[in-house]
C-alpha cells in the first residue's frame, strides 16, 4: 500500500495535475466540489449521495479521492459499476492515466463474475466431455486451448477475434456449479486464484454490480466472501441497485440449471459400476419429471415474460393478466406449499416426484465410496436446487414475490425480495464505513428521498454537482400542443406523425425511443417509409453493431427500447434529436414492480407518487442524458406524451428537468438548428 493525501484543487484546478497531464482538459468547479465531498466522505467514515450529470468528470471525480484515501488509510476501496462498458474504462483508460499522473504509486485490479474467466481444469478434461459441433467449433476450441496456455488473465474479452457469444464457453468457463476450489489440480495456475491474488494486493478493485451484491449476499454466509475486505465502496450508475440487489438476495431455478447438473452427472466418472447404474436410472427419472414440470409451467399461456405466482386463497398480483396467477392447479403431497400452479393440472405431480428424484439423488452422491472431487459439487448444487425450489414452491414468507419467467426454450422459478432497503441497511450501509452512491440521474424532483426510502440510506451527506452545460442554450424541450391520450386508439397514429415532423425539422440524427417493444415496433413501420433518412430499428443487429451503424451513417434515424436510454454514447451533431414517446412508467403487470407498489399501499402510501412518478423520474432523465455529451452538443428532446402538461405529476417530471427553452411549435426546431448551421459556417 501507499501513502498519500493531497488537495483535490491541487489536482483538478485549472493550473492542477490533470491539467498539466492533459492538454484538453476542461476546469469544472462541479468535478472539485464532487471530489472533496468524497474525500470528506472517506475521511470522516459517512455516507455519500452525489448526482453527477453527463460532463461532470464524475469518474476522475470519485477515482482520485478513493485513491487518496485507499494509499494514505491503507484500506482497500471498491469501485462497482453498473455497465461493462464503465468497468473498463475505469481499468483501460481513467486507471492507467492516474498511474502516470499521481505522484504517489498505486495498485488497481479488476474482479468479474467467474463466467468471464476460463476453467484451466475443464479445457484440459474437454476431450473426455465431447461438446463441440462442428470443424468451425474444433478451430476455435483449439485456439480458446492455445491461449489459455499463454494468457495471464484467463479473460474472455481478451479473445476478441471470435465471437462473443461461444457455443462452448459454458462447458469451458469457471462457474461455480463446477469449481473443486482447493481440491483442484490446477488450483495453483487457476484463473480465479490469480485474479484474488491481484486484488488482495490491490488498492482498488473495480467490480461491476452483479459481481459486488453476489459477494454481499454470500458474505458471512457458509459460502464466503468472494470480494477481499475492504472499508469503503463506490456504487457508479446506483440508479439500477435496487434492481439487481433484488436479484442477488432471492432464488431463481431454472431448466437450464437442471440441465446442466444432469449434463454433468453424466460426465462424472464412477468405478462402481452398480452405483453408476444407479445414477443412470435416477438421472433418467430426474429428467422425466423435471420434462414434466417445466412443460407444465407453460399450459394455458404461450407467450414469453414475467407471470406472478399466486399462494392459494391470496390476492392476485395487481395487474397480472385477468387477475390470475401464471400457473394453477395445485401442489400435491411432497411440498407443503398452498399454491395455485395453473390450468389444467396436469403434470402437477411432477413436483413432488422430481423433488423425490432429486433426494434420491442427493442420497446416492452422498454414500459413493472413493467418488472423484466432481461429486461434491453434484451434491451441493443438488441440495441448493432443493432447497431454491421448495422456497419458492412454498411462497411461504411474504417478504417475497414468487414469479415465472419464460423466454424462449428458458423457464425461470424466481423468489424476489419485495423490499431490500433493510437488507441492505444491514449488510451494506451499517456493515461499511464509507459507501458512495453517485449517478448522472438519482434525485427526483430535486431531493433524493425516492432513493433514500427504496435502498435504505437514511444518514449521509448528498449534493448534486454543478453541471458545465449551457441547457439554455444548448437544448430545446419540444412538447407538443394537442396529442390524444396514450392509451387512445388515436395515439399510435399521432405520434407517427409527431415523429415525422420532428425529424425532418432535424434532418435525421435522431433516436426514436418507446417504452415497449410493440409501442417500438408499430412506430418503425409507421414512420420508416414517410421520411427520406435511413432507418434502423432495435432487434435487426446486436446493440454495439446498431450503434456503429447509426454512428457511420449521416442523418439516420434509431428506432429503440429502454436498453437504449442508458451507456449510450453518441457524441456530436450526429445524434441531435432524442425522441420519448411516453413518460417511462415502469410495467405495472411486471411481478416485482406490482409488489413493490401493493407493498407501498399496504403501508399506507401512495404507490403512484411515491414509487411510479420518481422512478419515472430518473428514467426520462437517463433518456436526456443521451443528448448533451459535452459543451458543443446541441440538441432537441421531444417528448410526445401529453400527461407532461394535462396532469399535475407532469410538473415534478418538468421541474427534475435541466431549464432549457420550451416549445410546441416544429419550425422552432428548424430554426434551432439553422442558428447551429450558421455559427459553423
Amino acid at each position: 500500500m501507499c501513502g498519500y493525501t493531497s488537495s483535490m484543487r491541487s489536482i483538478f484546478g485549472p493550473d492542477g495535475l490533470i491539467a498539466k497531464a492533459h492538454p484538453e482538459y476542461e476546469h469544472r468547479p462541479g468535478q472539485i466540489d464532487m471530489a472533496e465531498a468524497v474525500l470528506r466522505a472517506f475521511e470522516q467514515k459517512h455516507h455519500l449521495i452525489v448526482e453527477a450529470g453527463t460532463g461532470t468528470g464524475k469518474t476522475l471525480a470519485y477515482l482520485v479521492p478513493a485513491i487518496a484515501a485507499a494509499c494514505g488509510s491503507g484500506a482497500r476501496v471498491v469501485i462497482s459499476t453498473g455497465t461493462k462498458n464503465l468497468q473498463e474504462q475505469l481499468m483501460d483508460k481513467d486507471i492507467p492515466f492516474l498511474q502516470e499522473t499521481l505522484p504517489a504509486k498505486f495498485r488497481a485490479a479488476v474482479m468479474k463474475g467467474r463466467n468471464n474467466y476460463a476453467c484451466l481444469h475443464r479445457i484440459k478434461g474437454a476431450e473426455s466431455t465431447p461438446f463441440l459441433d462442428g470443424l468451425d467449433q474444433i478451430d476455435q476450441f483449439d485456439e480458446v486451448f492455445r491461449w489459455a496456455t499463454q494468457t495471464e488473465t484467463g479473460d474472455r474479452a481478451e479473445l476478441s477475434n471470435l465471437p462473443e457469444n461461444l457455443p462452448f464457453w459454458r462447458h469451458i468457463d469457471a462457474r461455480s456449479d463446477t469449481c473443486l476450489g482447493q481440491k483442484c489440480p490446477d488450483y495453483e495456475p487457476c484463473f480465479l486464484t490469480r485474479m484474488r491474488q491481484r486484488a488482495m494486493d490491490a488498492d482498488v478493485i473495480v467490480v461491476n454490480h452483479h459481481l459486488f451484491f453476489a459477494d454481499l449476499a454470500l458474505r458471512n454466509g457458509a459460502y464466503g466472501a468472494v470480494l477481499p475486505d475492504y472499508a469503503a465502496v463506490i456504487l457508479d450508475e446506483a440508479h439500477q441497485i435496487e434492481d439487481v440487489a433484488s436479484e442477488y438476495f432471492g432464488s431463481g431455478v431454472s431448466n437450464y440449471q437442471l440441465d446442466d447438473l444432469l449434463r454433468d452427472l453424466s460426465y462424472l466418472k464412477i468405478e462402481d459400476r452398480e452405483a453408476e447404474r444407479e445414477l443412470t436410472r435416477i438421472s433418467s427419472r430426474i429428467q422425466r419429471f423435471a420434462d414434466l414440470f417445466w412443460v407444465s409451467l407453460r399450459e394455458g399461456r404461450g407467450l414469453d415474460g414475467r407471470f406472478a405466482l399466486t399462494p392459494r386463497g391470496g390476492s392476485p398480483t395487481p395487474g397480472s393478466p385477468s387477475g390470475q396467477p401464471a400457473w394453477g392447479g395445485a401442489v400435491r403431497e411432497g411440498f407443503d406449499a398452498d399454491m395455485d400452479v395453473g390450468e389444467p393440472q396436469a403434470g402437477m405431480p411432477a413436483l413432488p416426484a422430481l423433488d423425490n428424484a432429486l433426494n434420491r439423488l442427493e442420497t446416492a452422491i452422498d454414500i459413493l465410496k472413493d467418488a472423484p472431487a466432481e461429486a461434491e459439487s453434484i451434491l451441493r448444487r443438488t441440495r441448493q436446487l432443493r432447497f431454491d425450489l421448495n422456497f419458492i414452491v412454498k411462497a411461504a414468507d411474504k417478504q417475497f414475490v414468487y414469479w415465472i419467467e419464460r423466454r424462449g426454450r428458458g423457464a425461470f422459478l424466481r423468489a424476489s425480495p419485495i423490499d431490500v432497503s433493510g437488507l441492505l441497511q444491514d449488510k451494506l450501509f451499517e456493515k461499511v464505513p464509507t459507501v458512495v452512491l453517485t449517478s448522472a440521474t438519482l434525485s427526483s424532483g430535486g431531493n433524493f428521498r425516492f432513493i433514500r426510502e427504496r435502498l435504505g440510506l437514511d444518514e449521509g451527506e448528498e449534493m448534486i454537482a454543478e453541471s458545465i452545460f449551457d441547457f439554455e442554450n444548448q437544448a430545446v424541450l419540444y412538447l407538443p400542443a394537442k396529442m390524444p391520450d396514450p392509451r387512445s386508439p388515436q395515439w399510435g397514429a399521432a405520434a407517427a406523425e409527431q415523429v415525422i415532423n420532428i425529424v425532418n425539422a432535424t434532418e435525421g440524427r435522431a433516436f426514436v425511443l418507446s417504452t415497449s417493444n410493440a409501442g417500438m415496433n408499430e412506430m418503425f413501420e409507421r414512420v420508416a417509409s414517410q421520411i427520406d433518412y435511413p432507418c434502423f430499428v432495435q432487434g435487426s443487429a446486436s446493440k454495439s453493431e446498431l450503434l456503429k451503424r447509426f454512428r457511420e451513417t449521416p442523418n439516420s434515424v434509431l428506432f429503440a427500447t429502454s436498453s437504449f436510454w442508458q451507456g449510450v454514447d453518441v457524441r456530436g451533431e450526429q445524434l441531435s434529436c432524442v425522441i420519448i414517446d411516453k413518460l417511462p412508467f415502469a410495467v405495472p403487470s411486471d411481478p416485482i414492480i406490482a409488489a413493490r407498489q401493493r407493498h407501498i399501499e399496504e403501508q399506507g402510501g401512495s404507490s403512484f407518487y411515491e414509487y411510479s412518478v420518481p422512478q419515472a423520474i430518473i428514467s426520462l432523465k437517463q433518456g436526456l442524458g443521451r443528448l448533451i455529451r459535452s459543451t458543443t452538443d446541441r440538441g432537441v428532446l421531444a417528448v410526445l406524451d401529453p400527461r407532461l402538461r394535462t396532469k399535475m405529476y407532469g410538473q415534478m417530471f418538468l421541474k427534475s428537468l435541466p431549464p432549457c427553452r420550451v416549445t410546441s411549435n416544429v419550425d422552432d426546431l428548424i430554426r434551432f438548428f439553422s442558428v447551429e448551421s450558421a455559427a459553423t459556417a
